[in-house]
């Protein structure tokens, strides 16, 4: 496939971009303890696959609040904002770009990791979900979320102010940009589905208010850091987690909108990955597009085939990969010259551990 958009440069913002292929954000769980703090294993990981047009980090907390699984990053301290810039710095050395994703989870968190042993959320709705939590004997198992605390509005205005100061951090770190994680069950999608906000003051109820936490969010973020070094990845069709809210893909258009106006770089859509799934309609594509005109990221167990059919639509300009960028480091690569790809050697890796299943997967080698 060497003359597929895959692997023609983009314009992103403030950025061009060498390629099309984006290494999606994946959480790996191997941060120094304590404090949560990156480290150089993880600065040679991501150096590793610098040859993607651009990388998105792993889902990194905005505050200590923000954490819902054991050893993800953080980027509000010091010693986390020092341990980041050994990675920028590692994936610079190597050409490549690199944008920190902004994570809060609200409700989808354990107590051990609060001091009053209670997540927050818009309202007080646990979500049938399980996180990945390390016990005191050192070894992590999935557990049930509790129902969270409702949050106030002050403490909303606090969390908007975080996600700010994050995004200050992050550029101070070195980093070219950031996406504002609003996906997945965690707290902007949160606010964006009636399923779990049920308030009846300014950030619930309607539409329009429903929509205002992620808008205010990305203001923020937009106003510190520009809006040209500014994604937001969203979910218009996760149903797990306690989210099945149809009228979210509603929201999503209308906040699209405001993103529109904003002047923000991408949307990144995190679609469904298992086989069954349902795929995306045509129709919902179409109306993001016209919607929104910067640029529009899809990831969710994309082949090469199907990402150069959408780009040639003109519904998406850039393609994330999750699992095959964990497992070739080499990944465009292999790609452009259709070569075999690795897999995944031991899922029990996946989370949590040291170089093996991380920095030990080869690049191509044809003499192998």
């Amino acid at each position: 496939m060497p003359d597929s958009n895959l692997f023609s440069p983009h314009r992103l913002g403030a950025f061009t971009l060498p390629n099309r292929i984006v290494m999606a954000p994946m959480t790996r769980s191997r941060t120094s303890q304590p404090g949560d703090i990156p480290n150089r294993m993880m600065a040679d990981y991501y150096a590793q696959r610098a040859s993607a047009g651009l990388i998105i980090t792993e889902a990194t907390q905005i505050s200590a609040q923000g954490k819902g699984y054991s050893f993800t990053p953080g980027i509000y301290s010091f010693e986390q904002i020092q341990g980041w810039r050994a990675v920028t710095q590692a994936v610079h050395a190597k050409g490549g770009k690199i944008f920190l994703q902004l994570w809060h989870v609200g409700r989808m968190s354990h107590p051990s990791f609060h001091a009053d042993g209670q997540p927050v959320a818009p309202s007080a709705i646990a979500p049938d979900a399980q996180v990945w939590v390390v016990g005191e004997d050192g070894v992590g198992r999935m557990q049930d979320c509790p129902v969270p605390r409702a949050l106030t509005l002050p403490e909303i205005k606090n969390i908007i102010s975080d996600y700010q100061q994050a995004a200050i951090n992050a550029i101070e770190a070195g980093f070219d940009g950031v996406e504002i994680h609003g996906a997945n069950g965690y707290l902007i999608d949160q606010f964006l589905r009636r399923t779990s906000n049920q308030r009846t003051d300014a950030y619930g109820g309607t539409l329009e208010k429903r929509i205002r936490f992620a808008t205010d969010v990305v203001d923020a973020v937009s106003e510190a850091i520009g809006a040209d070094k500014v994604g937001i990845r969203l979910a218009p069709f996760i149903t797990q987690r306690g989210m099945n809210d149809p009228q979210v893909t509603n929201a999503i258009l209308l906040a699209a909108q405001h993103f529109q106006q904003t002047g923000i770089a991408y949307i990144h859509l995190a679609e469904a990955d298992w086989d069954d799934a349902p795929e995306v309609s045509p129709d919902f594509r179409r109306s993001l597009r016209a919607t929104f005109r910067g640029s529009i990221m899809v990831a969710g167990n994309y082949t090469p085939e199907k990402s150069q059919d959408l780009m040639h639509s003109g519904l998406v300009d850039l393609v994330a990969f999750g699992r095959k960028f964990l497992a070739n480091p080499d990944l465009p690569y292999r790609l452009q010259h259709q070569l075999p790809l690795n897999d995944i050697t031991d899922p029990t890796t996946l989370f949590g551990g040291n170089e093996t299943g991380y920095t030990d997967y080869p690049f191509y080698n044809p003499s192998l």
